[in-house]
């Protein structure tokens, strides 16, 4: 046993039976032939760049990073993190003014919100759009996420914070750059649902955006030390304000689970079980009988659920759609959902826009014919993406929540609570 495990490298390269599934699973792959595959880029060619680091193949770019294959890989071998390992280690690109100002969300984020009406407009203008697909190489057919003038963390110290500490039982809530500059709605409606079923919110001491589009898009050190500071106020929250912290954003609570130690190697081992979506949260307090919800007669919905693929590695799809599925009078299809194709930043660039919208092709067939009120989905790229691609609107398992509940009814059941 000590020999087999000796002889099994810490990205257990060693353990792929060459059976195929991941290529199968792949969603680049079937729409840009210059991407060789998880496959290749990852465990066969890992054998040789672990002799020479020439052997790198700069084509290992076009990999999203969606964890399908590891979704799909018998032997559990993490061909994601040892392709995205090896663009860390090998790639010899360095970051382009576009990469830079696309993982750089907190920095972007607070000067578009400090004027966020005149940036909405330029970034909507033809000529602007045109510009920025010649010079920066940002592709013309994307739209931007308006941002708002009022950050969520200036609302939040506004108009709730004061009233938290009345409650309870509490959490720490780790809101991410889309929520705070973007859309604070969602941020406001997971207040409005965890008030209502008892916890006090609280933002935490820190934070910063979360890293994955600096991971993505090769800004390694930076990514590094934003993930340190959100773990030194994740570690605050867990164990002096004895508060877990839960996110909305699949991608968010993602990375930091798993990216920070396997693509940054920073231990999270102490606090990761502390750190999760809003939606498995509430479904584990109603199945322990902690909560309790009431909903809304007159609410009647037709929604088409969406796994993002980060949801899919992470296994907690099943919360989000039991939460949606016990809202009375909802009509809800589960998608037999594909990678989107946005990947973050990735589908952005104008060198994949191609490959993204090739691969979220048999998504936006799928939602288009469901012909549903709206789609749900836990990730927010994957909103940008659908509503971009198809004439669907896109929403929140906790903002959907945060509609059909009747907020001030399950207030009173839970007060006692």
């Amino acid at each position: 046993m000590n020999m087999q495990q000796n002889n099994i490298s810490e990205n257990n390269f060693e353990q792929c039976i060459k059976c195929t599934v991941c290529t199968v699973y792949c969603p680049v792959i079937p729409v840009n032939p210059e991407y060789p595959g998880p496959k290749q880029a990852g465990p066969d060619e890992e054998r040789l760049r672990l002799k020479r680091g020439e052997y790198f193949d700069e084509a290992l770019k076009y990999c999203l990073n969606c964890k399908r294959c590891e979704v799909a890989c018998p032997s559990n071998v993490k061909i994601g993190d040892i392709i995205q390992l090896a663009r860390i280690k090998y790639s010899k690109k360095k970051p382009a003014l576009r990469d830079i100002m696309l993982a750089n969300t907190d920095f972007v984020g607070t000067m578009a919100s400090a004027f966020a009406p005149v940036v909405n407009t330029t970034l909507s203008l033809k000529p602007v759009k045109m510009v920025m697909d010649g010079v920066l190489k940002i592709d013309h057919h994307r739209v931007f996420p308006k941002y708002s003038s009022q950050t969520f963390e200036s609302w939040f110290k506004k108009n709730a914070m004061a009233s938290q500490d009345n409650y309870k039982k509490h959490v720490s809530f780790f809101h991410g750059c889309y929520i705070n500059y973007n859309f604070p709605q969602l941020g406001k409606d997971m207040v409005s649902v965890l008030n209502a079923i008892g916890y006090g919110v609280h933002l935490l001491e820190k934070e910063k955006c979360c890293g994955v589009a600096l991971i993505s898009n090769g800004l390694i050190n930076q990514a590094r030390k934003q993930a340190e500071a959100n773990l030194r106020s994740v570690r605050k929250s867990v164990f002096e304000d004895k508060r877990p912290v839960i996110g909305a954003s699949s991608t968010c609570i993602f990375t930091m689970r798993d990216e920070y130690p396997h693509l940054l190697g920073i231990d999270n081992a102490d606090v990761r079980d502390s750190i999760e979506l809003a939606t498995r949260f509430i479904f584990r307090l109603l199945e322990e009988g902690n909560v309790k919800l009431k909903f809304r007669d007159d609410v009647k919905m037709k929604i088409a659920y969406h796994t993002p693929c980060h949801m899919e590695k992470l296994g907690w799809a099943y919360y989000s759609i039991a939460l949606l599925r016990s809202i009375p009078n909802i009509n809800l299809t589960v998608l037999n959902s594909q990678c989107c194709g946005i990947a973050g930043t990735y589908g952005f660039k104008k060198e994949n826009y191609e490959t993204s919208q090739g691969i979220g092709a048999s998504l936006f067939r799928q939602i288009e014919e469901v012909a549903a009120d709206f789609v749900a989905t836990d990730c927010e790229t994957c909103k940008w993406q659908i509503e971009m691609s198809t004439p669907a609107k896109v929403k929140h398992p906790i903002s959907i929540l945060a509609e059909a509940l009747d907020l001030e009814a399950t207030r009173k059941l839970n007060s006692d609570k």
